[in-house]
């Protein structure tokens, strides 16, 4: 860590001090052009920061351009602080999901906490009324000390802001695997509600206009925290605790209020959230989205810790936030609003019109730099790509049907997987309840939160199948997109847009690279064929350590709008003599699959293949179906395959049972996962309609009373068991790993 004191420009060069702050060399000589002399240590480090990766996305720009952006829906796309999508009677839904990764794992409690904070502040920071949080966690292995306490802290850290700042954690997904041991991720999704009038941008217009800092002030936590996202995990990892953020969802919570206030004043121009890169990502991409500059008198920063220096007041990524543009003249109203709440609010500074972010601190110029060359300016970088050589040895693998002696013995090993069974120890931790809109709780294939006032509701889901994206990134992509619309569609709504969190390893690494551009084309496609725009997200790299990557994990989080609250759908079975229906075909498709990790220990051959067209088209009727009437509940098929979503579906307390006849390998109908696949019941008097309206429905067993779950095959009885059996199993396998001492 370099020390407060700041070394003068000539030892920055002679030293090479740049590059401890994330600058190489090709970018310090283009800095020294820009400025036209050697930089300063604080205008070194703003440099560093901005054009690090988490800022400014320099080596994946280039593929985030294939991304569909636009849609009948879309009211902003990416480029502000999240997306929005209209859903009706003048109403919008803001989302976005973010990573947090690096500090979640050195710090894991305040990592993930801050994950949320900072989430939630880019939702508000749209006008938006925060409504709903989800996540997407990945681990190593369960049963190790390390492991153990990087979950449990993650999700400690993840309930203790989300419950405190009053904002309901309403569902997510967490995945284990080998890849993940030193690198977990935290992916954290806030959705919002806003009136399409009250909508805010990120923008310092109006020269003369007045900067106002606003909540929590600074100290020295989080100082490059954008750098250190931005770099590989060290193997000693304390030395980067100081890059790490402490949060405050008490004062979070009083923020949000002062900032949904202060957008009905039309004295405010604009609001963005000081997160990576703290006041210098704020006050430098509001200046250059408007074409203006800003000059900021370090000065009047509220600061939390003596003599701070201007490269740490700048570097700083304290949490609880806010920058504004405000009126000229008409401050004092704006930070009234602020004291009311109990909360800070000052004038640092103006907007100019020189397009020059000019920094001062005791009567000296500490920093003058064009403001368009750390925004607009940043470089970009097409990275080398190459086709990784154990994709193609797996292309050439035949599609191998496992040997499985015992059906209902590995239905219960498949169970106890933590990738599969009950999430509920994680789940009980979170306030879903609060702010009294949630529906549809955690545990189902998506959550459901009542737009208040209206017949309306909000479907969101995150999903990412990262094993089928390291055997196959363009296949996987395509699957990872599909599987989050088909638990949007499952649960009743129409899918209206995305969001992603593209978690890779190190980019200058040409097979991780690969596999970056491969998925996100995979991605693209799919958002195309199913009309899902992505409208906002983040992407982390270098999640190595090592020499190790993680599987490419390239999260959805995805909203859907229910157009009547009549026609949300329950994942789980509903009533004695329902019928069961499987949607879709199924094949001899192992790769990447739960029963291949179990019988293998890895993972290799051909992803399941996918037909975005039919996927379509099934996804379509289904949706139909549901909104006839005709549907009493609906479930995808993912990880596990057929029988693991046939227990999932008596696993809600009623007591229910399974009878059901397959035909086929019993192998391959029981644990395949081939796609576009999902399993319904329907009441007996509907079954005629509900044939005619989907198109690939099979009709494969009965809902019973009496708890038993029973699957035949080809007239052979191939798993038997109690479904409280199952349940137990499925209930307890997670708290029982967390028991274990490694």
């Amino acid at each position: 860590m370099l020390s407060t004191y700041e070394p003068a420009p000539e030892r920055i060069e002679q030293e090479a001090l740049y590059l401890e702050l994330g600058l190489s060399e090709d970018e310090y000589k283009r800095v020294k052009n820009i400025l036209g002399r050697r930089p300063n240590m604080t205008e070194a480090g703003i440099f560093a920061v901005m054009w690090s990766e988490h800022c400014s996305y320099k080596t994946s720009k280039p593929l985030l351009k294939k991304f569909p952006s636009d849609g009948p829906h879309v009211l902003q796309g990416p480029g502000e602080g999240a997306g929005v999508v209209d859903i009706g009677d003048g109403q919008a839904a803001v989302f976005k999901i973010e990573s947090h990764n690096h500090p979640s794992a050195v710090e894991p409690y305040q990592g993930a906490a801050t994950g949320v904070g900072g989430i939630i502040r880019d939702v508000f920071s749209m006008g938006a009324q925060p409504i709903a949080l989800m996540n997407s966690l990945r681990f190593g292995n369960l049963g190790t000390e390390r492991v153990n306490y990087l979950f449990e802290e993650v999700v400690h850290g993840i309930a203790g802001y989300g419950n405190c700042v009053g904002v309901p954690t309403v569902g997510g997904e967490v995945q284990f695997d080998e890849s993940y041991e030193d690198n977990p991720l935290v992916n954290a999704m806030c959705i919002g509600l806003i009136n399409h009038e009250d909508m805010q941008k990120g923008i310092a217009a109006g020269t003369g206009n007045t900067v106002i800092y606003a909540g929590a002030p600074t100290g020295r936590d989080g100082i490059h925290g954008a750098t250190f996202a931005s770099g590989d995990l060290a193997d000693d990892s304390d030395k980067d605790r100081p890059s790490v953020q402490v949060g405050d969802p008490f004062m979070e919570k009083l923020l949000i209020e002062a900032c949904l206030e202060v957008i009905h004043s039309d004295a405010l121009v604009g609001m963005q959230d000081m997160g990576a890169a703290g006041l210098t990502s704020s006050a430098s991409e509001m200046a250059s989205k408007a074409g203006t500059g800003m000059t900021m008198n370090l000065d009047l920063v509220p600061q939390r810790e003596q003599h701070m220096s201007a490269y740490e007041l700048m570097l700083s990524e304290s949490q609880e936030r806010m920058l504004l543009v405000v009126k000229q003249g008409r401050e004092q109203e704006i930070i009234d609003v602020f004291t009311k709440y109990g909360l800070e609010a000052v004038a640092v500074g103006e907007v100019t019109e020189d397009k020059s972010f000019r920094l001062l601190q005791h009567d000296e110029i500490v920093a003058d730099i064009p403001v368009d060359a750390l925004a607009e300016e940043a470089p970009v970088y097409h990275m080398p790509s190459k086709e990784a050589a154990y994709v193609q040895e797996f292309q050439k693998m035949e599609n191998r049907t496992p040997d499985v002696s015992d059906h209902t013995d590995m239905l219960k090993q498949i169970l106890q997987e933590p990738t599969i069974a009950s999430k509920e120890y994680v789940y009980d931790q979170y306030d879903s309840m609060v702010q009294t809109n949630t529906v549809v709780s955690p545990g189902s294939d998506a959550a459901v939160i009542r737009v208040k006032g209206t017949d309306k509701a909000l479907a969101i889901t995150t999903d990412c199948n990262s094993r089928y994206i390291y055997l196959d990134p363009e296949t996987g992509g395509k699957i990872a997109v599909a599987e989050a619309a088909r638990n949007i569609v499952c649960s009743g709504a129409r899918p209206l847009g995305l969001t992603d969190g593209l978690n890779y390893g190190n980019p200058t690494n040409p097979e991780v690279f690969w596999q970056m551009e491969k998925s996100v084309e995979g991605m693209s496609e799919a958002a195309n064929t199913l009309a899902t725009p992505v409208i906002s997200g983040n992407v982390s790299l270098y999640n190595q350590s090592k020499g190790k990557s993680i599987f490419p994990t390239p999260v959805v989080g995805m909203v859907g709008l229910i157009a009547s609250l009549d026609h949300i759908t329950p994942s789980f079975f509903q009533e004695t003599g329902d019928l069961i229906y499987l949607i879709g075909q199924t094949k001899p498709e192992f790769g990447g699959s739960q029963l291949q990790k179990i019988i293998s220990g890895t993972y290799e051959g051909k992803a399941p293949a996918i037909d975005l067209q039919v996927e379509s088209e099934r996804q379509q009727q289904l949706l139909e179906a549901i909104e006839q009437g005709l549907v009493q509940s609906a479930h995808d098929l993912a990880e596990g395959g057929l029988a693991t979503a046939l227990a999932e579906s008596v696993f809600n307390g009623k007591g229910l049972g399974v009878k059901a006849s397959l035909t086929g390998d019993p192998t391959v109908a029981l644990f395949s996962e081939s796609q576009s696949r999902f399993l319904v019941s329907v009441r007996p008097e509907n079954k005629d309609l509900f044939e005619r309206t989907v198109a690939a429905a099979n009709h494969i067993g009965t809902v019973t009373a009496d708890s038993k779950f029973v699957i035949d095959v080809n007239g052979m009885k191939q798993v038997e068991e109690d479904a409280s059996v199952l349940h137990n199993l499925w209930k307890g396998a997670i708290p029982c790993l967390l028991n274990k001492k490694a």
